[in-house]
């Protein structure tokens, strides 16, 4: 029988904006198995197909999804709840997990999931979820994007769950990046030299993020 000590952290991976479960694995399996091979990742493609032209566009091959959709002026979002819905389904037929990684507007989700749960306002009926790792990521209500309707409560008071938030210095996002940090009670931070991208771990960034899992893997 598996030690309950060495079960892996079973996470599931949303991907960022007009890409896809499949693109988010390849950027993530570049990481060192020292990390990868602690963790049990899951890919999920969101349910929109992309509605427009994707920016990964002839880097990466289609098919490409969005989680969904806002408006110029990110005031007002569409299709939200049914995503949540979507990724609640996914998480009751394929869990139960214990973390939620994302990446851009994935990670935009990720962020907000804790304290939705909390709120009692999405995601009830799978198990609270203990951990959220955030790659170039933003805060709902913060300087550029509104707040659904559904999320409305979610940054009222600080959220009580261990986040590492992965931050690029030449991130066109950076500064909602750490505008976010502001709405965990002890965020973990890796800065990184690198834009708006999953990057690849290694010296101090490495060591975080092997902490961070160390860390998880003791409360889970």
């Amino acid at each position: 029988m598996e030690d309950q000590r060495e079960r892996k952290p079973r996470i599931l991976c949303l991907h960022g904006f007009r890409t896809s479960g499949q693109i988010l694995k390849q950027l993530v399996l570049r990481w060192p198995e020292s990390v990868t091979q602690k963790l049990d990742l899951v890919f999920l493609d969101a349910q929109f197909p992309a509605q427009g032209t994707s920016s990964v566009e002839g880097i990466f091959d289609p098919p490409y999804y969005e989680w969904f959709q806002a408006n110029e002026d990110f005031s007002q979002y569409t299709n939200f709840e049914e995503c949540l819905t979507y990724i609640e389904d996914f998480m009751l037929n394929n869990g139960p997990f214990d973390g939620i990684l994302g990446f851009s507007q994935g990670a935009i989700l990720a962020a907000a999931i804790p304290g939705m749960q909390t709120q009692g306002v999405a995601l009830g009926k799978v198990n609270k979820i203990k951990f959220v790792i955030v790659i170039s990521g933003a805060k709902f209500g913060g300087n550029k994007f509104g707040m659904p309707k559904l999320a409305c409560n979610t940054f009222s008071k600080p959220i009580d769950c261990p986040s590492l938030h992965l931050i690029g210095e030449k991130d066109f996002m950076q500064s909602e990046n750490i505008a976010l940090l502001e709405a965990f009670e002890n965020p973990v931070v890796i800065h990184h030299p690198g834009g708006h991208t999953v990057p690849r771990l290694v010296d101090e960034s490495l060591e975080i993020m092997v902490n961070f899992i160390d860390t998880i893997q003791r409360t889970i």
